[in-house]
C-alpha cells in the first residue's frame, strides 16, 4: 500500500489520473482494477468509481508493493481466471470450498466479473452450480456450494430449519468480556452478545444497543482462543476468537464487535485506519485483508427426505489464514 496527498494542481483530478500522476509507474489497468476491488480510499472511505479528488485529501492505493516498484512485468500478475478456491470436500449434492480473501462470492452492484460462483462453473462440472450462503469478499474461508437448483432448494431448507452452524475465527483488538454465558450447538461454552443492527439503503451497517425502528436483532457467541499480549498499537492485547453465529446478518461479527470496542484487525469499514496500520503481514507489507475465516460448518440432523442427508451431524474445519504479524 502506498498513499499520497492531493495537491493543489491535482484538485478535481480523477482519482485514476491523480495516482498516476503521483505514481507514473501505475498502470491505469491496474488502478481501475483497484477500483473494482475497492482498494482505493480517499481520506480512509474505500470507493470503486472514478471519482474527483480534492486537495488535502489522502488516498490510499493497496495494490502489490511491486507496482509501485515499476517491476509488475517480471512479476507474475493474476489473470481474471486465476483459481481463487479450493474444494475441501464434495458429498452427493454438494461443494465444499474454501473461497481465498480478495474473491467476490457473486456479482452485486458491482457488476463484478470475476466471482467465486462464476469461476465454479468456470472450472468443474458443475455448470448449474449455486451459492448456498455467502460471505464477503474480503472474508475468507468455507463455502456451500449446491451442485443444481435442486440441491441448492434442499440447502436452503437446512438454513432455515438452523440446521446448519457457521463458525468464524477472527483477530480482534483487545480482549472482549461483554456477553452472557451461552452454549453452541455442540456443547461448546460461549459468552453471546446482543444487540440491534441497522442497514441503510446505502448498504451500510450501523449497531444499536436499543432497538430502533427497522432494526434486526443480532446475536453472535464467542470464546477466546489465545491472546497475544501487546501487540496492538497502544500496548493492548489482540484476541483470536471463536465465534458462532446465532444470527447471520450483513457485517454482523465485524459490525458488532467493533461497536464493543474490539474491531477485526484490518477491517478497512468498520475497523481503526490507526489500528489497522500498526500491523503488517508475516512479510512485513501493510496488512490487506480483514483477519476473518469461516472455518467450520456444522451439520445437524438432516431429514430423510432431504437429499443431504448424507452431511447428517457432520463437521467440516479449516483453520484460519491469518496473516499478520503478532510476536
Amino acid at each position: 500500500m502506498r498513499d499520497f496527498k492531493v495537491t493543489k494542481s491535482q484538485d478535481g483530478l480523477h482519482v485514476v489520473k491523480a495516482s498516476q500522476e503521483a505514481f507514473p509507474q501505475l498502470k491505469p489497468a491496474d488502478l481501475f482494477h483497484a477500483l473494482k476491488r475497492r482498494d482505493i480510499r480517499i481520506d480512509g472511505k474505500k470507493i470503486n468509481k472514478d471519482i474527483a479528488v480534492r486537495e488535502g485529501s489522502i488516498v490510499e492505493i493497496w495494490l502489490p508493493d511491486d507496482l509501485f516498484d515499476g517491476v509488475s512485468k517480471a512479476a507474475p500478475k493474476a489473470k481474471p481466471q486465476e483459481k481463487m478456491f479450493e474444494i475441501i470436500a464434495e458429498t452427493k449434492g454438494l461443494l465444499i470450498v474454501n473461497k481465498f480473501q480478495g474473491i467476490a462470492v457473486h456479482s452485486g452492484r458491482d457488476d463484478i466479473d470475476d466471482t467465486l460462483i462464476d469461476q465454479i462453473r468456470g472450472t468443474t462440472r458443475y455448470k448449474e452450480a449455486e451459492l448456498c450462503h455467502r460471505i464477503d469478499m474480503n472474508t475468507g474461508g468455507l463455502v456451500l456450494i449446491a451442485k443444481n437448483k435442486q440441491a441448492l432448494a434442499d440447502c436452503v431448507e437446512l438454513f432455515k430449519s438452523n440446521i446448519v452452524t457457521k463458525r468464524y475465527r477472527a483477530l480482534v483488538l483487545g480482549e472482549p468480556d461483554e456477553g452472557e454465558p451461552a452454549v453452541g450447538e455442540d456443547g461448546t461454552i460461549y459468552m453471546e452478545v446482543k444487540g440491534y443492527l441497522e442497514k441503510t439503503r446505502q448498504g451500510k451497517v450501523y449497531i444499536h444497543d436499543e432497538k430502533q425502528p427497522g432494526d434486526l436483532d443480532i446475536a453472535t457467541k464467542y470464546r477466546i482462543l489465545k491472546t497475544f499480549k501487546g501487540a496492538g498499537p497502544e500496548g493492548e492485547s489482540v484476541s483470536d476468537l471463536e465465534l458462532e453465529l446465532v444470527t447471520g446478518r450483513t457485517h454482523q461479527i465485524r459490525a458488532q464487535f467493533a461497536h464493543l470496542g474490539h474491531p477485526v484487525i484490518g477491517d478497512g469499514n468498520y475497523g481503526r485506519n490507526k489500528v489497522n496500520l500498526h500491523f503488517e503481514t508475516k512479510d512485513g507489507k501493510k496488512v490487506r485483508y480483514q483477519q476473518l475465516f469461516s472455518c467450520q460448518i456444522l451439520f445437524g440432523r438432516v431429514p430423510k427426505n432431504n437429499m443431504h442427508v448424507d452431511v447428517s451431524g457432520k463437521t467440516y474445519k479449516i483453520g484460519p489464514d491469518y496473516n499478520v504479524r503478532l510476536m
